[in-house]
């Protein structure tokens, strides 16, 4: 799995009979030469199918790379190793136009490791009229609904979404993208410090969170729009972002800026998951998102009075929870069962996801 954020590719070892175990992890670091190139991807350019094909094939020796190392670091027999399940880098994802664009060939994947291999998962859902995204809620619902306790679980990646588990087990599994996880904090801190990311979100606590900024972004109609819903760089990122700042009358603080940028991501998150209130809630947080301490605190502050935890307290680190939930929708494949949840995405019913590519 590598996601929005670009940051690495994680790869799990799962083993999901007779119950769900989390075997091994290892995270893979991704060269700064394919980190690049496909940052530039995500904009509409020229020779786009070039650079798209070159990619293709660089991200999915990457991924069966990372495959191999979390096999030989962890001591695994590949001979027990029932499939692969591989999300690929997401290059565009447009649910109004109906398609998604996920790549890391898993024709390649399937080749270097000898393993079947399966992915492009996305684009079932969205042929039965869904928006292709979220699909971890399935697997929230598997692993986490509690028969006593309503339970929230947010992942906060490069974007942020939400899955809400009422503890009757007849209700149905809601979940979507709230909007900007990471993403535009890391974009911005680049851009001003040259960092990757603001750890522990200690640039944005030395700012002031500015209230028109707030506003103006908070404005966007995404914000407002009924589920099912889902989104990407293709509506929050660095060019939407600098348009409302350069709009300002007064040019702002760049850690100003930071402030807010936490403060839209908390309050997203909170907006959504206030709507649904439920008694006796627990939210959990996974992702790369929920070590930050600066925006647990601003969640915790919003949220009052649910209890605010992470998948720690759960059983399963936060970082591994997307990982798994892919190594869980390759399982549901490869034996013939669904992996996507209507009442979340909008399909027109369950599907089987992906496709299969059989190993040697």
């Amino acid at each position: 799995m590598s996601g929005t954020s670009l940051d690495s590719i994680d790869a799990v070892a799962v083993r999901f009979e007779p119950g769900f175990e989390l075997i091994a992890c290892h995270s893979q670091p991704i060269p700064s030469a394919i980190h690049s190139s496909t940052l530039a991807l995500f904009n509409p350019g020229d020779n786009e199918i070039e650079r798209l094909g070159r990619l293709d094939l660089e991200l999915a020796e990457l991924f069966a790379t990372a495959v191999e190392n979390l096999i030989r670091v962890n001591h695994l027999d590949r001979q027990q190793i029932a499939a692969i399940g591989s999300h690929g880098q997401t290059i565009r994802h447009r649910p109004e136009a109906n398609f998604t664009l996920q790549i890391g060939d898993p024709n390649l994947i399937a080749e270097r490791t000898g393993i079947t291999t399966i992915g492009d998962f996305r684009r079932r859902d969205m042929a039965a009229g869904g928006q292709g995204a979220p699909l971890v809620p399935a697997f929230h619902s598997a692993l986490f609904r509690h028969p006593e306790h309503n339970r929230v679980l947010v992942n906060i990646g490069g974007m942020a979404n939400l899955t809400i588990l009422e503890a009757a087990g007849d209700k149905p599994v809601l979940g979507y993208d709230t909007g900007p996880g990471n993403v535009l904090m890391d974009s911005w801190i680049k851009q001003h410090k040259q960092k990757s990311y603001d750890r522990d979100g200690q640039w944005a606590a030395q700012g002031q969170v500015l209230p028109q900024l707030l506003k103006q972004m908070l404005a966007l109609p995404y914000f407002s729009e009924t589920p099912p819903k889902s989104t990407g760089r293709e509506q929050f990122n660095q060019c939407w972002l600098e348009q409302i700042v350069n709009a300002l009358a007064v040019k702002p603080q760049p850690e100003d800026v930071q402030a807010t940028l936490l403060e839209l991501t908390a309050v997203s998150i909170a907006d959504a998951i206030n709507s649904h209130p439920l008694s006796d809630q627990q939210v959990f947080l996974c992702g790369g998102g929920s070590h930050n301490s600066q925006l647990r605190s601003r969640l915790s502050a919003l949220l009052k009075p649910h209890y605010l935890s992470t998948t720690a307290e759960l059983n399963l680190d936060p970082d591994w929870v997307e990982a798994a939930a892919f190594a869980w929708l390759a399982y549901r494949t490869l034996n013939r069962m669904s992996g996507n949840v209507p009442e979340v995405t909008g399909a027109a019913g369950y599907r089987p996801l992906g496709a299969i590519y059989w190993g040697n």
